[in-house]
Parts: structure tokens; C-alpha cells; sequence
């Protein structure tokens, strides 16, 4: 159940403990308050890449993925606000909208002979059995509203395979390298680590026939995109500092003031 980010009851669909459950749409993203980063397809990448960095990240060189970056500090999303709202106008992840659904592999003593399961996140507070959407109709069968959020997540899981694809080539190619970023914090500074980036000098190093290869599967324009992305970085960090207490933005600016001395007075040594 490593997919399950945000989900705090999730359990398998059936439909007998949910033939009652009606679904109620809210606007209320709070749920993914916490999560500071997302797992992204890379069919979102030129969508997302107008709004939010895209990096790479994983427990080793070897298995990184893409994400979206959503925040700087841990168990912080700077595009959710007080009221749960998402930022006006700004791409919502995949991964955000298919709660409360999500497909999980089932265990591996259960005998169905389909690997992924869809799971439902019973805490959702849009979940009822008196008012919103039936799952399910009268005689147990799916309703339009169930069909369309389990086609969402085929579809989803569709472009997740595509995008295993997808970094396998770059990483065999070598195109990736590692990013960190330092982010300037009233006290101690901020360092993300573990980020990868594609590395522009080696994308530009490769043979034509191997960038007309990229180019012709689609694998460029996701490149791009991600390179396109990182401008938003800096915009992320200023959600950051809005959101600092006017103690703490005196400080930051107390701290930008010094730096700037000191590099004045450096350039006046030299």
C-alpha cells in the first residue's frame, strides 16, 4: 500500500460493505495538506511544468521517479490553504484528484487473479450513505459514478507504466544528475537533497540519431518540460515566505541585508 500517501482508513472496495455508500464531490483538498511532494506521470509534465518544479527522487540512482514539488519544508503543501482550497488556477496532480480511490496490488496470499484492487479511503468525509452518488445501483452493479473513478485509475496506472518507460531511458542514457537545493530560512537555512535533475550538457551531447529517437516517442518534450519546470522553484519558495510570521520575515530580510554587505565588502577587498 505504498501508494496511499494521504489515505488514513483505506480498505478493498466490496460490494456488499459499501452497497450503501453514496459519494458527496467536495472542494476540499485538505488531505494532502502535508504532502510537500507527489509522485507525477509524465504525460503531466507539460501541464504541470506551468505551475510546479518537477524533479527526481528515490532511495537510490536506480529507482527514481518523477515529482511534483509542492512545498519546501517537510509535512508542508504551500498550494493548500488554511480552508483546504487548492491554489486558484494551479494543476492539480493526478495523484490529488483520484481520492478517495486508488488501486493498490493486493496481498500476495490473495488468490483473485487481477494484481491491483480498487481501495477507498473510508475516512473521506465526502463518503455517506444518505446523500451524494450511489457506487453502487440496486442490484449490486456499478454505477457511472464508480465506472468514471475506476477508469481513472486504469488510466492512471497505464501512464505510471509509461513513465517507468520513460526513466529508464533517461537513466540509461545517463542524463540524469544530482540537484540540491538550498533554500534561505529566517534561522538555519534549508538544504533538499536526494532531488535529481536531467543534466542540459549531457542531454545536449547525444548523437542525432539518439535525440531524433527521443524526440519521436515523445520522450524530448517530457524532458523539456521538466527543465521548463524548475523556474518555478523560486516562486515556490516565495508561497514559503508568505506564509512566515512577520518575526520571521524581519529576520529573513535582517539575513538578506547582511549577505549583501558581505558581498559588497568582498567585492570592494578584490
Amino acid at each position: 500500500m505504498s501508494e496511499v500517501l494521504f489515505y488514513e482508513r483505506p480498505v478493498p472496495l466490496n460490494r456488499e460493505a459499501h452497497k450503501d455508500l453514496r459519494l458527496k464531490p467536495t472542494l476540499n483538498l485538505a488531505f494532502s495538506a502535508k504532502a510537500h511532494s507527489v509522485p507525477l506521470a509524465c504525460v503531466e509534465f507539460p501541464l504541470a511544468a506551468h505551475h510546479i518544479p518537477i524533479l527526481f527522487a528515490g532511495p537510490s540512482i536506480d529507482d527514481l521517479n518523477p515529482i511534483g514539488l509542492l512545498g519546501i519544508r517537510q509535512n508542508e503543501n504551500l498550494l493548500v490553504d488554511e480552508n483546504g482550497h487548492w491554489a486558484h488556477n494551479v494543476y492539480i496532480p493526478a495523484f490529488v484528484r483520484r481520492y478517495p480511490f486508488v488501486l493498490a496490488e493486493r496481498p500476495p496470499e490473495d488468490e483473485n487473479p487481477d494484481n491491483f484492487a480498487v481501495f477507498l479511503d473510508e475516512a473521506y468525509e465526502g463518503f455517506n450513505t444518505e446523500d451524494g452518488r450511489r457506487l453502487f445501483n440496486e442490484d449490486g452493479s456499478d454505477t457511472e459514478t464508480l465506472q468514471q473513478a475506476v477508469a481513472f485509475l486504469s488510466e492512471f496506472q497505464q501512464h505510471i507504466a509509461r513513465t517507468r518507460d520513460f526513466m529508464k531511458k533517461i537513466h540509461d542514457l545517463g542524463l540524469l544528475t544530482p540537484r540540491n537545493i538550498e533554500v534561505r530560512m529566517p534561522d538555519q537555512d534549508t538544504v533538499m537533497n536526494g532531488l535529481h535533475v536531467v543534466d542540459e550538457e549531457k542531454l545536449r551531447a547525444l548523437d542525432a540519431a539518439t535525440l531524433h529517437g527521443l524526440m519521436q516517442d515523445g520522450t524530448l518534450a517530457w524532458i523539456y518540460a521538466h527543465l521548463f519546470s524548475l523556474a518555478n522553484l523560486d516562486r515556490l519558495i516565495e508561497r514559503m515566505h508568505a506564509r512566515f510570521t512577520p518575526e520571521e520575515k524581519a529576520k529573513l530580510e535582517a539575513k538578506f541585508k547582511r549577505m549583501a554587505e558581505q558581498e559588497g565588502q568582498a567585492e570592494q577587498a578584490s
